[in-house]
């Protein structure tokens, strides 16, 4: 404590532009695509991680939701930090947790303690992701030179997602299921070490952490998908499912009742009053839903419909790589001609028609008809909406407030997809439930004695009922996801009403404003 109160009242740091502004763009994105990659990396090599640790079915799933939660939970904590103590000082810290973190997870011998070490790496990167974003004021002159390392930050924060499941194909085929932990190791100690010869520190600004906030706000959120994931498994009118939605209400409403108090909210509830920054929160909530359905069910239909293989599947999310990031650069070089909503309401509409398209995919259908086409759309229409929306977010802000601006963003885009995919698992759970009960008595007409034995032994439907009720609970999520994307096309066209939009204020008089 002593130690956070002498940095945060030490004199400010000189923010001023380095020499070599390639490598310090390169070392920010490099963070953030570790950062984000880690989201949907081990998705290819749970069942991997599965069968190595004993989990079960349902804890399985909290391999992922022990990073998100706790990432998308602290990211407004870790935006105040960069504030208060120097961003390019808590940026180092947060890659050194991140990569401490990742080793342990590597190592893990047991299913809690990868767990454990899976929510360090939530920690890490939520110190490390918010004032990364944050450099980039510090770091890049006011202009085109800032959107377009935007414009790079953009398209590796959208794209990570898709890198991370073709690299966790690659390292669970050709290495094991622990590389996709160890490959961070390596990454962020070079990061580490480039980060305080090339990155300019920001000037601090004194202040206090909110530690109550963070607190209800996480474990308001971490309630909240709990209960829903619980609710697909045993039932809406399930104890534990009530109990958990009830926590949920009221930690969620204590922490708006603590932002409205504190003296130094980790959320100032002032950002949520300017119509367009506050309308950029809520689309990215929502396109976020939207996109975490479509990477998870997506794989998911690749490896047990069309039968890919973890690398191949890792593959076929190349495509909306190349849309994300040629889409993102687009956007960013045409910012100051067009200013952010013609990218807003195109990059929407585009997102809601690739998840309309999803929507239709059936037991028939392909990789080209199924699969390509949506997830082309959908990766144009994401690379057309970071840049312009990450501007406005951040538009306007006090220089003391930029890193809690950018840990919201931050924070809607890892909540709504958490939030979003708990809910669309939900779905799926309830519509797959519901078409096996058809599946079992197609399958009871027309099977043999010794099969139905079979089944009534095996509790298993073979394909292609299997295939049937996999797919009827895919398709019954997206056409929820539906519901995601028409918000957020609505919120663009309606909401966000400013034309074009000024860039961010210089974070100091001597930083990225000069």
């Amino acid at each position: 404590m002593a130690t956070s109160r002498a940095l945060a009242t030490a004199p400010p740091a000189t923010a001023r532009r380095g020499q070599h502004p390639g490598i310090a763009l390169t070392v920010i994105a490099a963070t953030q695509l570790m950062v984000v990659l880690d989201i949907t990396i081990v998705n290819i090599a749970l069942p991997h991680i599965q069968q190595a640790l004993k989990f079960n079915t349902t804890d399985l799933s909290w391999v992922i939701n022990a990073y998100t939660l706790t990432f998308g939970g602290l990211l407004l904590l870790g935006g105040r930090a960069g504030d208060i103590l120097g961003r390019r000082r808590v940026f180092i810290v947060g890659v050194l947790v991140f990569g401490l973190a990742s080793l342990l997870g590597g190592v893990a011998q047991s299913s809690a303690w990868l767990l454990a070490a899976r929510a360090l790496q939530g920690l890490g990167g939520a110190i490390a992701s918010p004032t990364a974003l944050a450099l980039i004021a510090t770091n890049f002159k006011e202009g085109p030179e800032r959107n377009r390392a935007f414009g790079v930050f953009s398209a590796v924060a959208g794209a990570g997602g898709a890198i991370g499941l073709l690299l966790g194909g690659m390292l669970t085929s050709w290495l094991s299921w622990r590389w996709v932990f160890f490959v961070n190791v390596p990454i962020g100690i070079a990061i580490a070490l480039l980060a305080p010869l090339y990155i300019n520190e920001s000037d601090r600004h004194p202040g206090h952490f909110d530690l109550t906030g963070a607190f209800t706000s996480t474990a308001g959120m971490v309630s909240l998908v709990y209960g829903f994931i619980r609710a697909s498994e045993h039932g809406w009118t399930d104890a534990v499912t009530l109990t958990a939605f009830g926590l949920a209400v009221v930690l969620l409403a204590a922490f708006v009742l603590n932002e409205r108090h504190a003296r130094q909210p980790i959320t100032p509830l002032d950002l949520l009053r300017e119509r367009n920054r506050s309308g950029a929160y809520g689309l990215m909530l929502c396109v976020a839903a939207a996109m975490f359905s479509i990477f998870f069910f997506i794989t998911l239909f690749v490896q047990e419909i069309l039968g890919f293989s973890p690398l191949r599947a890792g593959f076929a999310f190349l495509p909306i790589s190349v849309a994300i990031i040629g889409a993102a650069q687009f956007a960013a070089r045409n910012q100051v001609r067009w200013g952010p909503k013609p990218f807003l309401v195109t990059g929407s509409v585009l997102v809601l028609a690739g998840v309309a398209w999803a929507s239709r995919i059936d037991i028939n259908s392909t990789y080209v008809d199924g699969i390509l086409g949506p997830t082309l759309l959908f990766g144009l229409g994401m690379g057309s909406i970071f840049v312009p929306v990450m501007l406005t977010a951040v538009s306007r802000v006090a220089p003391h407030e930029t890193g809690a601006a950018t840990g919201m963003l931050n924070t809607t885009q890892q909540v709504g997809g958490s939030l979003g995919l708990s809910i669309l698992v939900t779905v799926y759970g309830t519509a797959s439930r519901n078409e096996a009960r058809n599946q079992v008595g197609a399958f009871l007409q027309h099977a043999t004695p010794q099969q139905a034995a079979q089944f009534r032994a095996s509790g298993k439907l073979p394909a292609p009922y299997s295939s049937e009720v996999l797919v009827h609970g895919i398709s019954s999520a997206f056409q929820l996801g539906l519901v995601f994307a028409a918000l957020a096309a609505l919120i663009a066209v309606f909401v966000i009403k400013a034309p074009r939009l000024p860039e961010p204020p210089p974070v100091s008089p001597s930083g990225a404003g000069t």
